[in-house]
């Protein structure tokens, strides 16, 4: 924890620094304070329209807009700052160039995109995700992270070739260390082993010379855009994929991460409710070019994915359709969030959801409120114990014009959910990382699994029924903020997209 504090003020005093530098430039020139402060408030003004041109999500730019007209001295002075991080960025200029160089990997069959024809959400994630839809694939669906991780340790068992492990957090403890010592054995079997992880994901939980600790044994180690004094604005893009490959042959994804709580070995927050995907067949190909574009813009290693390839043989079978996806916040396309969309906006009798954290925009809000205005069976379950206090509050403020709107809204009364899970209709869902918020939906590189017409969208289903048994659902009365609870929402909303 120390050494979290530590890097964190260094990195705090770097911002402030360039922020002290470009106040003390203004105050230097004070002969023409009038004229640069002319100066700055145009060009705020021109940043704002800018802005409501160029916005990906009105909600999530009005913070920017409102501290930009307020204050535009210090506004666009820090939009600038911040702004000018993000362009300059080695680290994300360097993933801009893997992702592009990975796209020749990722070719969808013609045969499969015949078949799916004009069905709008397949078409939508093959066409514009740029992830292929597959149909020979195994999936196995697990409730909660105990038996997820159960059956992560038996696959990394068997591992002959590699082993790629991509995780937002990474927390010594039992479950930790029982999957590093099988990587330490792995090693020394000739296998190789690739573990990365994100730098603020893990400030509090590994030390900043932890990588030359696994190196020590053999493992490469990548640390995901490492927390510097001149990150600025590129702090906000972490790398919140939870990821692990095995030979080519098995991908595990799903809300886990690998800390003991979230296999409740520990409680901080009750019963942690949380869930994991396993893919066995051609899709697990996608999991595999996702982690070594990441791998590659930082370590350059790769001159060829395809030796990675494992070619499965063909199933006599249709097993479904199978589509990882990958969410970036670098190009123009918000994948996971269009992805939920299509899934609300096309469902004829239900739609379940499974979020930890639920801070939308009006697009979603919309979204969900009318698919119950026309007899859609909509629920929601969130945490009925919350992991941070601040952001729980911001998510009950939302709940109001959903429950209003005729979507039930329930509390998970035994703890806290992590799950990040859409299903519908019996025969659609998807599993992965992406949180309904605005980090996970602009800021993060995230993952996600769609599912349609495959056998473990039933399980998906009978989870988040039997998890609705377990919950308490929040009634209109309840909703109903006083005049000061509903100032101090309406101020928290206004930040949401800082948390």
């Amino acid at each position: 924890m120390f050494m979290a504090i530590k890097r964190g003020i260094v990195v705090v005093i770097g911002l402030s620094l360039q922020i002290l530098l470009f106040l003390f430039t203004y105050l230097y020139l004070g002969d023409h304070v009038t004229v640069i402060s002319i100066i700055y408030q145009v060009l705020g003004f021109l940043i704002v329209l800018w802005l409501i041109k160029n916005s990906k999500s009105y909600a999530y730019t009005l913070l920017w807009i409102v501290i930009i007209l307020l204050f535009p001295l210090v506004g666009t002075l820090l939009y600038l700052i911040l702004g000018y991080n993000k362009k300059i960025s080695r680290a994300l200029k360097s993933i801009k160039s893997s992702e592009s160089n990975a796209k020749k990997y990722l070719v969808q069959d013609k045969n499969i995109r015949k078949e799916i024809g004009n069905n709008s959400r397949i078409k939508y994630i093959t066409d514009y995700s740029n992830y292929p839809v597959t149909t020979n694939n195994d999936v196995t669906y697990y409730p909660i992270g105990e038996l997820a991780f159960e059956e992560m340790l038996k696959e990394l068992k068997k591992a002959k070739k590699f082993i790629f492990f991509e995780y937002f957090i990474v927390a010594n403890g039992k479950m930790w260390n029982s999957i590093l010592e099988i990587l330490k054995q792995k090693v020394n079997e000739g296998v190789e082993v690739r573990v990365m992880y994100d730098d603020l994901g893990c400030v509090t939980t590994l030390d900043s010379s932890y990588p030359k600790y696994l190196q020590s044994f053999g493992i490469k180690c990548v640390v995901f855009n490492k927390l510097s004094p001149l990150s600025g604005i590129i702090m906000n893009n972490r790398d919140h994929r939870k990821m692990l490959i095995i030979d080519g042959k098995v991908a595990f994804s799903g809300g886990i991460n690998i800390a003991d709580e979230y296999i409740n070995e520990i409680v901080k927050h009750g019963h942690w409710k949380d869930n994991g995907i396993k893919v066995s067949g051609d899709a697990v190909w996608s999991y595999t070019v996702m982690f070594l574009t990441i791998w590659n813009a930082f370590d350059k290693i790769d001159s060829d994915f395809t030796k990675y390839k494992y070619s499965f043989p063909k199933s006599k079978g249709h097993k479904g359709y199978v589509a990882p996806y990958g969410e970036t916040p670098l190009d123009d396309e918000i994948t996971g969030q269009n992805v939920y969309l299509n899934i609300i906006n096309q469902a004829n009798d239900y739609v379940y959801i499974f979020t930890p954290y639920l801070i939308v925009d009006t697009d979603m809000i919309n979204a969900l409120t009318l698919a119950a205005k026309r007899g859609v069976d909509v629920r929601i379950v969130i945490p009925g114990i919350p992991d941070k206090k601040i952001v729980y509050s911001v998510s009950e403020s939302y709940v109001e014009p959903l429950v209003k709107g005729g979507v039930k809204v329930y509390k998970y009364t035994p703890g806290f959910v992590h799950s990040k899970v859409f299903v519908s209709d019996d025969n659609v869902a998807t599993v992965g990382t992406i949180n309904l918020d605005y980090r996970s939906l602009y800021l993060h590189f995230e993952c996600g699994l769609y599912l349609e017409d495959v056998e473990c969208v039933k399980d998906v289903k009978k989870d988040l029924v039997e998890t609705i048994t377990k919950s308490k659902e929040v009634s209109k009365e309840e909703v109903k903020p006083s005049i000061i609870k509903s100032i101090k929402q309406a101020l928290l909303r206004l930040i949401a997209p800082l948390m």
